[in-house]
């Protein structure tokens, strides 16, 4: 992991889509900055599409996509798209699931998350829950052990379990943030990522992001992804000097100066 200031000015030339974590790597401290909103601005005037890859529910991610200078959203940890329809104001919905599973998987998600609160009665849903459709998230509890507990209580009920920065999360799929990007990039973009891993650059914080950094050329962890280093197979390649927004546009000028060299 090598400071990003040190990269080559030619090293991001040939980056089309920049894929990025939201919560404290778009934001810091739960707050989106004007200057990187408008760093989402600058990379879609020089050509780069961008889509925010974050564990977010649906209700954020339905507004990021309609209002957000971004080319869509992949949520609550690949389990939809979302984009905005080419013209008007109409969102597109694309999910993990097919529309006949959809149902059964919402039940047996609402299993599991009482089967969770038995097994560990402190457990407690986040506040963002009821705008999920995908996935369930609980509180970041500050107890190591209490989180422990969360997780192998999803295990146990064979969910699909992770953490960052905010929640503990479960879902049912056996896919991933990568996962998704593979589909949406390949479905909607014509972009095969495994033909083609230069064409993207990741950029995300925390323990969810550890498939894109195993799995992407291109990959720079804002300053506090060292807060989880122990938790990630893989380093990503690159680290920011700021935290949250202001290291995403680090990226962003990084990508848009190479993209001019």
């Amino acid at each position: 992991m090598r400071p990003l200031e040190h990269a080559d000015i030619s090293t991001f030339r040939d980056v089309q889509f920049v894929l990025t974590d939201m919560d404290e790597t778009l934001t810091y401290q739960g707050r989106l900055a004007g200057h990187t909103y408008l760093a989402l601005e600058n990379l879609q005037a020089a050509g780069v599409k961008v889509i925010p890859v974050t564990a977010a529910p649906a209700g954020w991610c339905d507004q990021m996509a309609r209002m957000w200078p971004v080319d869509g959203v992949i949520g609550e940890n690949g389990g939809f798209f979302f984009r905005r329809h080419d013209a008007g104001h109409g969102i597109e919905r694309h999910f993990w699931h097919s529309d006949d599973d959809r149902p059964a998987v919402s039940e047996r998600l609402e299993e599991i998350g009482r089967q969770v609160q038995r097994a560990v009665p402190s457990a407690s849903f986040a506040d963002d829950q009821p705008f999920r459709l995908t996935s369930l998230a609980f509180e970041q509890p500050k107890d190591a052990e209490v989180r422990a507990a969360i997780l192998n209580a999803l295990c146990d009920a064979s969910a699909d379990a992770t953490v960052n920065n905010l929640w503990v999360l479960g879902w049912l799929g056996k896919y991933d943030k990568l996962a998704m990007a593979r589909r949406v990039l390949l479905e909607h973009y014509g972009l095969d990522i495994d033909a083609d891993r230069s064409a993207v650059l990741y950029t995300g914080d925390s323990t969810n992001d550890a498939p894109m950094f195993s799995f992407f050329q291109h990959t720079v962890g804002v300053s506090t992804v060292t807060d989880y280093l122990d938790q990630l197979p893989q380093s990503p390649r690159w680290i920011t000097r700021g935290p949250g927004g202001a290291g995403f546009v680090e990226a962003v000028n990084a990508v848009i100066v190479s993209r001019k060299s």
